[in-house]
This record gives structure tokens, sequence and C-alpha cells, in this order.
């Protein structure tokens, strides 16, 4: 059950409201290459313009490190959102100071305020008070809808909580509902499939998942790593030596609960156009690399993947972004789709897989925040989340 107020839970009439989104989209020659995450806050904003509200909006975009950067502004997502939006929409230069103060005041219910990167301003990440109630002299309420970030303790979603009312967005309540109660109480067979590079990133993601998963499925880089603790020579392929001994120690804990890859597709080169075989799960040849797993392995964990209830994916299976060697996570996504198992997909690269795998609109739900869903993985609180009002009716 969700336990914080939401937006439907307070009178929005005629209120100001500040409402954090996560606008952190990608950005091509000045427009906006891909709007899911806009989409994905599209009925939060909505909803509040119906309710005769005026909605000031901030965000961040990319990493600026606390300095003004004209290749990081929000003007262009601020222009894309007025072409899909039918309500007037305003933009200011800074997210602080005389300009968006007065631009707030001016706004008049029914009209949306977009205000610059809040990551211009160092006291952004060091969640600043000064800059948290700079931001929240603007409106009369706090609406926090950026899933994507409520990992991160910032000033503008955790910071800004400490001086107004805050209530969560459609986005962040679906978001905590499909990742909140499938790690509570998933429907057995649960089955998590766990990619990516790096080992050292879902260690604790493992730990949590093992007394809850019947089956965690492992691709992707870090794969090598439990290879390389199991003694196979991995040659040019990605390795994290410092993670060995504790993929040594996963191993002997989980057991068969823990699947590996049975072959992979190795490459001569880092590259699109590499040369490339398919070889038993073993040595790799000197001068090679693992880039994908297999066509048995695809085959193993579709089987395991057929009887499931419950998915929860966060990585891909090799590097997708290489036409040859995607066809790993592309065909772990038809077999997630084609099961009748609830599937939930992390933010990020495993948002990115499933999409470009075609059968985005097969699956149950997908994260708009890799870290966040990571986190919520790994069994962790997410400040941004904590920072919401409880709801005390439930």
């Amino acid at each position: 059950m969700f336990k914080k107020k939401t937006i439907q839970n307070i009178d929005l009439q005629g209120k100001r409201v500040l409402a954090r989104v996560d606008f952190n989209v990608p950005i091509e020659d000045g427009v906006v290459s891909d709007d899911t995450r806009i989409q994905a806050a599209l009925p939060t904003i909505e909803y509040i313009l119906s309710q005769k509200a005026s909605l000031i909006l901030i965000s961040h975009l990319g990493r600026p490190k606390g300095e003004r950067n004209p290749q990081l502004s929000l003007r262009p997502v601020a222009d894309h959102l007025a072409g899909i939006l039918e309500a007037p929409l305003h933009f200011a230069e800074d997210c602080l100071g005389p300009q968006a103060e007065e631009a707030a005041s001016r706004l008049p219910s029914g009209e949306v305020l977009v205000l610059e990167n809040t990551r211009f301003h160092a006291g952004e990440k060091k969640n600043d008070p000064q800059m948290a109630r700079q931001l929240a002299s603007l409106a009369d309420l706090f609406v926090n809808d950026a899933f994507g970030t409520a990992h991160r303790a910032h000033a503008s979603n955790v910071g800004v909580a400490d001086y107004l009312p805050a209530v969560a967005g459609f986005l962040m309540e679906r978001e905590i509902r499909y990742l909140g109660e499938m790690i509570a109480e998933p429907e057995s067979p649960f089955v998590a499939i766990l990619g990516g590079s790096k080992v050292s990133g879902k260690i604790q993601a493992i730990h949590n998942l093992l007394p809850k998963a019947d089956h965690i499925l492992i691709g992707g880089g870090m794969a090598n790593t439990f290879f390389a603790a199991q003694g196979y020579r991995m040659a040019d392929s990605l390795v994290e030596e410092d993670s060995i001994p504790v993929a040594k120690e996963l191993l002997e804990k989980a057991g068969s609960q823990l699947h590996l890859p049975l072959d992979y597709v190795i490459a001569d080169a880092f590259d699109p156009d590499a040369g490339r075989k398919v070889i038993p799960v073993g040595d790799v040849p000197a001068g090679w690399r693992v880039l994908d797993i297999g066509p048995k392995t695809v085959a193993a964990y579709g089987t395991t993947l057929a009887s499931a209830k419950t998915v929860t994916w966060n990585g891909p299976m090799g590097v997708f972004e290489f036409p040859a060697f995607a066809k790993g996570t592309f065909n772990l996504a038809k077999a997630v789709a084609k099961s009748e198992a609830v599937s939930i997909i992390g933010g990020g690269d495993s948002a990115a897989a499933a999409k470009q795998s075609g059968m985005a609109e097969q699956f149950t739900h997908i994260s708009t925040g890799g870290g966040a869903s990571l986190q919520m993985l790994e069994g962790a609180t997410l400040p941004g989340l904590d920072a919401i009002d409880n709801d005390e009716l439930t």
C-alpha cells in the first residue's frame, strides 16, 4: 500500500504548485530526441492544471557541475513541452533569483512556468537549505514526481520538502507501487534478471533478492567477473578484479538460484564491426572479449522465464548498442514479453533496450529511473520518497 500523500489528497485549486519532474532527456542539435520521461510526467502535469492551479516545473538536465552551461539548458525541453500542452507555457532563465520570483508571482491559474536547470547551482547537489528555501518560496505546495532522482538527496527534491507541504505525483506513486509491491510480495516463481557491465553495482541487489527470488539470471559484463571467479581466463573481457572474491562468495551462497550463461558471443575488438563467434563458456582466446550472451543461454533463460509469475530486469545482457551484439538482450526481452508474468523493467539502459527490442508495449511497467529502481532492488530507502508527507489514513 502506498503510504505517502498524493496530489489527490490535497486541494490544488488556486494554489501555486512547485513540481519536481525528471526532464533529464537526451537533446540532439537543440531538440529533444526522446521524450519518454516528458510523456511520463504528463498525467501529473495535466491533473494539476485541471484543478485550476498554476504550475512551476523544476528539473535538472545532465551534469553541469554547478555552473551555467548553455548546452544543458532546459529551454529545448520547455519548447517541446509547449508543443504538447494546450496550456500557456513560460520559461525563466534561472530557477533562483528575481526573474524566477517575478515569473512565479505573475503566473495565472492554468498556466505553466518551466525554470532553468537546477544543477546550474552548486547548492542543488549539496542539498543546500538556502537554495531549497528559495525554491519553496515560489509556491504554496510541493509535488515530487521525479522518481528518476528519488535516490538522491538534493535541494530540489528533498530540501524543498522541509519548507512546503509535500505530496507525490502520479508517476512517483505508480513507480513505488509496482517496484515496492513486487519486491515486498512477489508472486512465485519470481525471476530476477541482472545485467550491465559491473557486478560491484549489483552486489547488494543480489544479496537482497536471494531470499525472495526463485531464480537470478546473470548476463552482461558482470557475468565475466563470475566466470573469472571460477578460474576461467577472460582475455580482454571486462572483469572487475577487485570484485572476484565477492563473486566467489555469492556463487557459494546462491548455489542453483544463480544462473550464469552457458555460452557467449565473443569479439576480436570492441567495435560494432568486429569479428565475432559463439563459444561455450570457458577460456576466452587471447585478443578476444565477451560482448553478449549466446543462443543456448537465451534458450535456457527463456525456459526459466516461461513459467515465471513475476519478473524484474535491471541491466542489458550485452553491448546492445552494437547491433551485432544485441541479440541476447533483444531475444531475452521477447522471452519476457511472451511470458504471462508481471514484468518490471528498470530504467536507464534496460528501458532503452526494451524500447529498441520492439517489446516495450508488452511489459507491465518500464521504470523511468535506473538508479532509483536499482536502489529499491537493494532494499534501500529513497530520500526523495522519504521526504514526501505520510498519509496518516493508510
